[in-house]
């Protein structure tokens, strides 16, 4: 991983910033297409794609109770007592999150908001280079609390036409109603639109490839959506006060997710620098990944310096990355300056990973900037606010001139009529 300085990082910052805005022409034109003939073909198309891009003949999407149970049967004990322990946690810290309504009295009158959950949930989980059974406890947990009654996860079969073991049992864990095997743009498409095998959601979430993301971009407004997730993304801000070997380690877990990863360090230790990339170059070997996790940092990995911890917060504040991470000497104080970040992990024993499978915090988070204006998935994300007013005629009377002033301005004068209509009979 290359050290930029002061005069030649900026190139480099707007290189990974792009990375998000590679073209898409081609990809969004297949995706049209997908979307186009499972909407009229149904099952036939989802069946065909399926085939096409899985490589495998499905005929029945639905998983079968034995085939959860089979699951259960060759999932090693310690991981699913691995996935009850995050289960717990995530619960713990989403549970606060859930919304009441409320309601405002005033003599004969009143206005209220109604909070309910949503009635049916898509949940995509990706299916091809990994398999991320936390992903299914992140995504269905809050959906879970909000009172969400159907939970449908789609999932992209193997060539054998079967789902990972662990994603399905952290489907039952996490309280998923069904599963069912089919993935990408067609999976987005099924879910959106219904099909006789696949229900029609309101809305879609989780993370997914370019098609996929692409897919949930085009098919919002007609379903609800979370988010467009891009790359991921990890921005470190380290003073000299900071261990390189865990820098280094941070950074190659977040660039084996895939080779338009994004790590960063921004410090203002030159020698902290020298001795992340001497750490990188003892570890990486020992990694599996270890070709994505190169290609990530060739292209989007940088170890950029600047004048002082403050400069990297002002760095950070204007990138709004997924993750940050603070090592430095004042961390806990330091964290309070940064405004934009989907996740924020403060000391030397706070890496990323911490937030991925134990913490309970959400990793369904923004990315490519996104971060300025939205939040991490919550339960929040799952319930919806609904309006209810109540007015006698003696609570419309005191309200009428008010009403018909402000219809009047506007020029709506059907506005002020269907209010004045209702005292007609006093003239």
């Amino acid at each position: 991983m290359k050290i930029f300085q002061k005069d030649n990082q900026s190139n480099q910052l707007k290189k990974i910033i792009a990375r998000s805005n590679l073209p898409t022409e081609n990809v969004e034109n297949i995706v049209k297409e997908i979307l186009k003939t499972v909407k009229e073909n149904g099952d036939i198309a989802v069946a065909s794609y399926t085939e096409k891009f899985d490589g495998v003949e499905i005929s029945n999407f639905e998983v079968s109770e034995e085939e959860f149970a089979q699951a259960y049967r060759e999932t090693e004990q310690q991981i699913i007592d691995a996935l009850l322990v995050a289960k717990e946690n995530i619960e713990r810290y989403h549970i606060k999150q859930k919304i009441a309504g409320y309601k405002i009295e005033e003599y004969d009158q009143f206005i209220q908001q109604i909070v309910r959950p949503i009635q049916t949930v898509g949940l995509y989980i990706p299916g091809g280079k990994a398999a991320y059974p936390s992903t299914v406890l992140m995504n269905a947990i809050p959906a879970v609390i909000a009172g969400v009654k159907e939970i449908v996860m789609i999932t992209p079969p193997n060539k054998e036409g079967k789902i990972n073991n662990s994603l399905l049992v952290a489907a039952k864990i996490a309280g998923v109603n069904r599963v069912l095997k089919v993935g990408g743009a067609q999976g987005i498409a099924a879910v959106t639109y219904g099909t006789k095998q696949i229900p029609k959601v309101d809305k879609i979430v989780g993370p997914g490839n370019m098609y996929v993301a692409t897919a949930k971009r085009l098919v919002s407004g007609i379903v609800g959506i979370d988010m467009i997730a891009g790359p991921t993304e990890v921005v470190i801000i380290a003073d000299e006060t900071a261990n390189a070997r865990f820098i280094a380690a941070d950074l190659m877990a977040q660039a084996e997710h895939d080779e338009m990863a994004s790590s960063i360090v921004l410090t203002n230790s030159f020698d902290l620098a020298k001795k992340i990339q001497n750490e990188i170059k003892k570890l990486i070997d020992e990694q599996p990944r270890k070709k994505i996790i190169q290609s990530a940092f060739d292209n989007y990995g940088a170890i950029i310096l600047t004048d002082t911890v403050n400069d990297a917060i002002n760095i950070v504040n204007k990138m709004a990355p997924e993750h940050v991470e603070v090592m430095t000497e004042n961390a806990l104080e330091l964290s309070g300056k940064i405004y934009n970040a989907g996740a924020i992990f403060i000391g030397n024993y706070t890496p990323e990973s911490v937030g991925d499978y134990y913490a309970g915090t959400n990793h369904t988070l923004p990315t490519s900037g996104t971060a300025r204006f939205t939040s991490a998935l919550n339960v929040t994300d799952f319930q919806k606010k609904t309006s209810v007013v109540h007015f006698t005629k003696q609570s419309l009377s005191k309200a009428k001139e008010t009403i018909e002033t402000l219809a009047n301005v506007e020029g709506l004068f059907g506005h002020a009529l269907s209010v004045s209509i209702r005292f007609e009979e006093e003239k």
